[in-house]
């Protein structure tokens, strides 16, 4: 029975607090910026338990579809994050998509309600607060992580006294209940959406929510639906650990242009050196923990080795190298850890949090405890206003998991629980690849054909599919490269 009273409960939660329908939305006009796409505001509530309370407006752009003859809907778009804002999404999928897939949709970004031009909150952070590696918070480098607790008591403090009427109502399900306020604006049907990193839990919980408002969904690098979200960012350890042999295989094939280990084990041993040279003397801002968490997120893309590669020169011969740039604005953090802190509950006793990171940090030292380290969430005002939407398989037929192997962010371990959550609705794709990012994002033409025929003319494979590496490795200069990049760098954490 208590499946049955889960899943009842999540169909519950999904309609019931949602309005029948949306407020006309305003005339398209050209978007602000010079974004070359078309924009409007879509007026939704925003706390959906009342639903003729305060409004908040959600910023809405469209690509029409190229071929008007043989558009079949509109495909919603998301880039992840959470946080990361996706109005000029249609743009970037427009850069890499097949023309029979620009022909078939609209185009559909939006930014998701807390961030970007939809209604954004801010925690008022210090330029120093916006440092990555206190965002994502790496302790100290023997393990402790009494600054850590300082860092997230303080900003959880300001993250209410700035934004606390809207913070514990930026949350999975409300964006997902955004989205279908958005189908309806529109006067569509249905949604098609194309969403990766974070935006593949989004997209599983829209569909878990909306299960007939789904058309095809394609959800992308995906999240592990079990542990949302302390547990899903402890998979971190193991799989940048993975991961990182890609690199250092990579490095090593090239000891004669980079000079950081002729085999994979030596430049494995050359990262704890120069990381331990920076712990213990900084050079121009660059700490250990910045170079961990820059060589963390150089994992995301191969094209993004050399530069990696770069960095790790310059230390070694005591300057500062070329650091990789992930933003952090105010209104990223914010809805990173409204949703973070606000989809379930985080422990309390910051005890366990030191007991796991020094756990952590002997079987994956790379990250140095990290993915246990204590967040804003454990002293966050707020408790949830309902509990996590769950996974489940009610519904059509109609999803498609694509994701590699080797994943630093969204490990395969999340797309199988994904898989299996979503039953027989579902059907994964895998690619013999490392990296964040599967289709349109590489040059796998396996992937991108079996993702491309889906959305276009609704073929879900039979069974689930393996797909081998790529042709070739995509250059920097290659647009499928360039749209990666931009992806990456707002899929904060991931």
């Amino acid at each position: 029975m208590r499946p049955l009273i889960l899943a009842l409960g999540a169909l519950i939660v999904g309609t019931l607090v949602t309005p029948t329908t949306a407020s006309a939305a305003p005339a398209w006009a050209p978007c602000p910026d010079g974004l070359a796409l078309e924009c409007t505001t879509v007026s939704v509530p925003l706390d959906y338990r009342k639903p003729n309370g305060t409004k908040i407006d959600i910023a809405v752009s469209r690509k029409k579809a190229a071929n008007p003859a043989t558009r079949r809907g509109i495909l919603l778009l998301n880039p992840g994050g959470p946080g990361g804002p996706g109005l000029d999404m249609p743009l970037l999928v427009d850069q890499v998509a097949p023309q029979r897939l620009r022909d078939a949709y609209d185009l559909i970004g939006f930014d998701p309600r807390g961030t970007g031009r939809s209604t954004p909150n801010t925690c008022a952070l210090t330029p120093e607060q916006l440092d990555g590696s206190k965002v994502i918070p790496y302790p100290a480098a023997n393990g402790d992580i009494s600054e850590s607790v300082a860092y997230a008591r303080q900003v959880a403090k300001q993250c209410f006294e700035h934004s606390g009427d809207r913070l514990p109502y930026v949350t999975t399900a409300n964006t997902a209940r955004d989205m279908d306020q958005i189908r309806a604006a529109l006067g569509e049907k249905k949604i098609s959406y194309f969403g990766g990193s974070y935006g593949s839990y989004l997209g599983a919980v829209y569909t878990t929510l909306f299960p007939q408002q789904s058309d095809r969904i394609v959800l992308d690098s995906v999240v592990d639906p079990r542990g949302i979200w302390r547990g899903v960012w402890q998979n971190w350890g193991a799989a940048v650990e993975e991961r990182f042999e890609d690199f250092a295989k990579w490095a090593a094939e090239r000891d004669s242009t980079y000079g950081l280990g002729a085999t994979p084990r030596a430049v494995r041993a050359t990262y704890f050196e120069l990381t331990a040279k920076l712990d213990a003397q900084p050079i121009e801002g660059i700490t250990g923990n910045v170079l961990r968490g820059v060589t963390r997120g150089g994992l995301y893309a191969d094209q993004v080795f050399p530069t990696i590669a770069e960095l790790w020169q310059a230390v070694k011969r005591g300057e500062a190298g070329p650091i990789v740039n992930f933003p952090i604005t105010q209104g990223l953090a914010a809805t990173l850890w409204g949703i973070a802190c606000g989809d379930a509950s985080w422990p309390r006793h910051t005890g366990l949090y030191q007991w796991q990171v020094l756990a952590d940090r002997k079987k994956y030292p790379l990250t140095n405890g990290m993915p246990s380290n204590v967040w804003p969430c454990t002293f966050w005002p707020s408790k949830p206003i309902e509990p996590a939407v769950r996974i489940t398989d009610r519904g059509p037929r109609n999803v498609l998991l694509t994701q590699n192997l080797r994943d630093p962010a969204t490990p395969l371990v999340g797309a199988r629980n994904m898989r299996t959550a979503l039953g027989d609705r579902a059907k994964l794709v895998t690619a013999d690849q490392g990296g964040h990012g599967t289709y349109l994002t590489t040059d796998n033409a396996c992937v991108n054909e079996i993702g491309t025929e889906f959305l276009v003319n609704g073929t879900l494979p039979a069974k689930d599919v393996h797909c081998g590496p790529p042709a070739r490795s995509l250059s920097a200069t290659d647009a499928r490269a360039e749209v990666a990049r931009k992806l990456w760098q707002r899929k904060f954490p991931f």
